[in-house]
This record gives structure tokens, sequence and C-alpha cells, in this order.
């Protein structure tokens, strides 16, 4: 296994905040197998502060064909002067020394990066990852989690499609905002390994970055609410609608990518059936559906070959949205941006006439022009809980990954060295008090004049109660009286054991 990718959750346990991470990012091929023709890294604080990054095209071989260039729009011809990976695999392992290791479905990618590695025979540690995707579910509910979508979310803006360093930039961008913003921590540790320096041998080849999108058409800001499967060719419709239209060439191209990639024309057709259907379920969301609307939906349903998708689909001729606008880099704003985006409403990413709302929150200042605009638009402007309401949306908790159990080892034993046994002395036992327990018994002998004492005493008390009823005098019963208790107080002196320590006696009293 070349990465071990590490969960992080809300819940995790160990802090990622001192941490540096390396964003990955390929153009390939195709979707598997393919063969990587760009690589892009990005070095980062969990801050979001950039440390380094290198991007370059990286030829594949002679005779190997860069794929769909209408997709990623990279040609064989620029494959030529770019070199091999073997080449430049040294800035890559510099720039990951020491750090984590972050990708958007890293599973797919590693996918590509072990097969590539393999080929120029370099053998590496397993090295600790992150996948943003798997971490940004446990922190957003989105109608998908593409990275395009993501990055939206958490208000990082628009950036290029299919292009290997803007897609690394974005992914580290939004791995800082999970760490810094939304507190997500890992949920188990890890180990750092030592990566091997290699010679770079090749000269990197960079091909320019587009200019930073500022406004999407209709059609990208829509594929950002679809309910989307997250596979990699559902990314890649998603993506070839995110800055223009889907071209009746690029639509075949995608399709054989599927293709090759094991997709039946069946499998192709339902992926296409269901993307097309999920498109025109966000479209009719809000009941209205513009002719402009209904040409290009018709037109992207046309090109991947599902006109069906659209049949009876409800329209209007005029357009009436609601379309909202959140200012703010705190985790209450990126959670407004999701509830959005989940209730299918546009998000928008720049303060144009058609923002009805504008959301604001608590770290925007009052002094922000944008307010004053949008109310000179005739947008409402509202802080973060009142915005909530106006648009009828109901907060949710961010779902959590259940944090997985904890295996703890029992303790070793402790060898604990003999100790030598001590010789106390005994414990004196006090001669006082004693215990009633230990008085010696009483002699029998001394039992039976005790026992025939009381007993005289007893009768001559018993004599003495009948002559007085008898009616004897007072004069005769009394002296009798007096000797029966005497006699039986003097048995009882006899037979009690304590009447043989007087001294004992006398001093528990």
């Amino acid at each position: 296994m070349l990465i071990d990718i590490i969960p992080m959750s809300g819940s995790g346990r160990f802090p990622a905040v001192g941490t540096e991470f390396t964003a990955i990012d390929f153009e390939t091929t195709g979707l598997q197998p393919g063969r990587i023709i760009e690589v892009a890294a990005v070095r980062v604080r969990a801050d979001g502060t950039v440390l380094g990054e290198f991007s370059t095209l990286v030829d594949p071989g002679p005779g190997v064909d860069s794929g769909p260039a209408r997709v990623h729009g990279i040609t064989r011809a620029q494959l030529d002067s770019a070199p091999a990976l073997g080449q430049i695999a040294g800035h890559l392992l510099d720039l990951c020394q020491g750090s984590v290791l972050v990708g958007h479905n890293l599973a797919f990618e590693q996918g590509f990066l072990a097969a590539e590695l393999e080929r120029i025979g370099l053998r590496l540690p397993t090295l600790p990852g992150v996948c943003t995707l798997a971490a940004a579910r446990t922190a957003l509910r989105l109608p998908n989690y593409r990275l395009a979508t993501v990055a939206e979310a958490l208000g990082l803006g628009g950036f290029p499609a299919h292009q290997a360093a803007p897609d690394a930039r974005a992914c580290a961008q939004v791995l800082a905002a999970l760490v810094s913003t939304h507190g997500l921590a890992f949920e188990r540790r890890f180990d750092l390994p030592r990566l091997p320096r290699l010679a770079v041998t090749g000269r990197v080849v960079s091909r320019p970055e587009p200019a930073r999108a500022t406004a999407g058409t209709w059609l990208s800001g829509l594929v950002d609410r679809i309910e989307s499967a997250d596979t990699p060719y559902a990314d890649l419709l998603a993506d070839a609608l995110a800055d223009h239209h889907l071209s009746d060439a690029e639509a075949a191209d995608l399709a054989a990518l599927a293709t090759a990639a094991g997709m039946s024309s069946s499998d192709v057709h339902r992926a296409h059936l269901n993307f097309v259907a999920a498109m025109r379920a966000v479209a009719e969301s809000d009941g209205i559906v513009t002719d402009d609307e209904e040409r290009e939906l018709r037109h992207v349903a046309e090109a991947l070959g599902v006109p069906e998708a659209l049949r009876d689909l409800r329209r209007a001729p005029s357009a009436d949205r609601t379309r909202v606008l959140v200012l703010g880099r705190t985790a209450a704003a990126d959670a407004l941006r999701a509830a959005v985006l989940a209730a299918r409403i546009p998000l928008a990413k720049n303060l144009t006439a058609s923002v009805t709302h504008l959301a604001v929150a608590d770290d925007v200042p009052a002094a922000e022009p944008r307010l004053a605009r949008a109310r000179e638009l005739g947008a409402a402007v509202l802080d973060l809980p009142a915005a909530w309401q106006s648009l009828g949306l109901v907060p949710v908790q961010p779902r959590t990954a259940p944090a997985p159990p904890v295996a703890v080892a029992p303790p070793p034993p402790v060898a604990v060295p003999p100790q030598p046994t001590a010789v106390l002395p005994p414990t004196p036992v006090p001669a006082w008090p004693r215990p009633a327990a230990t008085l010696p018994p009483v002699p029998r002998d001394r039992q039976w004049i005790a026992w025939i004492t009381m007993g005289t005493g007893l009768v001559l008390m018993i004599l003495t109660v009948i002559a007085l009823f008898g009616g004897a005098g007072l004069a005769a019963g009394i002296p009798l009286g007096a000797i029966g208790v005497g006699l039986l107080l003097g048995g009882w002196t006899v037979g009690d054991p304590k009447s043989r320590y007087p001294a004992i006696s006398s001093r528990k009293a």
C-alpha cells in the first residue's frame, strides 16, 4: 500500500494544527487504466500558508497518446518537450518530505501514482494521506462532493477545471479550511517516513494557467447543486460544464474515456441519463425554466445522447429567481453556503444585479463596500440567522463520521523485584481494656452454690407473698422477704465472673 489514508473528523482526537500537508493532483490519459501527463503539488501549513509548489507536464513515453485533449487541454506535441516522471520525481518527493499527502478522492489518485512509480522502479515507504472528499463529508452536507462544489461551500471561489496546479491549490485550501475553520482532526496516530533524495535530471515544463474564474455560466452554477454519485466519470461530466457548453466532440471523448475504463455502452448511457435527470431536477426545483435554460439543457442532453431525459420539461418564460451571495469565512458562513446548495438555490460567486439575498457573517467588517452596493441593487442584506429564516432553510448538524474504536492494549506487566521480608516485633497487647470474653470461666462448684442460694431466696420471697395474702402481719413478712432478697443477690454475685476481678469491674464503671 503506497498511501495510508488517515480519517479526519470533528471528533478526531489528534490535532492537525501543527501539521504540514502536500496536496497533489494529476491529469491523465484516461480514467483507469491511464498514464499521468501532468503533476502538481502544493505544500501548505494547516492555516493555509503556502510553503512551496511545483507543476509540470509529464511525458508518458514515446508513442503514448495524450488522451482526450478536448477534455484536459493537453496535446501530444506539448508532451514531447516535457520530462519523464522519473526525471522530476525528486521535486515531488522533496516537497512531500515530512508532510501528509492530500488529494481529493485520494484513493483514485493513489492508483495512478503507484502504477507510475512501479514503472520507474521506485519503491517508497507507506505515506500518510488525507482525502479531502471524505473529510468534507464529515463537516458539510452537500448535494455532491466534487472539489469545485466543496470549494464553493467553503467560500474559496472558482478555479479552472482539468488543470493540475489549480486543482492541487484548491485541494490544499480546502484542507486548510476544514482544519482551521471547522476544527477537523486526525482520528488516529501515524508516522512520517523518511523519503529518499533523488536527483532531478529533467526541466519542469508548466503550462500557463487561465485567469481565475469570476463568474460561471448558468450551467456551471447548476452542476454545483446536482445530486451526484461522486464517481470519477460523473466528476468529468460536471467539470466539462463548469466553464462552457458541452460540445458533441467533447461528449464523444468523455464516452470514449468511460468505455476505456471498462464501462459498457449501457453503463455509459445510464450514467448520462442519470446526470441529465439530476440537472433537470435542479432546474425545475424553483418552478422556473427559461427559454435559454431549456435550450442549454436540451443541448447537453443531445450531446450525451439522452434527449428522452427532458421529456415534458416544465418551463416558464421569465425568471424571478432567488440568488444568494454569502460573505464570510466562518464555519457558520460555510454551513449556510452548503445549505443553499443543498436546497438547490443558486449560489452567487460575485455580487451582481441578479443577487436577491446577501448574507453577511460576523467576520465581515461593517465598512465592506459590497453591503452598500447590494442595498443599491435592491438585495436583502441579512445576518446569517436572518438569512436562514428568510430563505426558509432549516439548519442541520454537520455529519460526523463515527470514530473507529481505539484498541487499548493492556499495560505490560511490571517486574517487581523481590523485597526482603521484614521481621516485625510482636505487637504488644495492652493489659487494659481486656475483652470480657477473655475472663476465665466460673468454677462449677461456685455455680452450684450460686444456683442454690438464689433458689432459696426465691422460695422465701414466694412464701412471704403467700403469707401476706394469708393475713400474716407485716412484722413477720418483711424480715422473711428481706432474707429472700438477700439470698437472691448473694447467689447472683457468687455466679458472676466479674465478681472475681473487682479491679476490672471498678475501672469499667
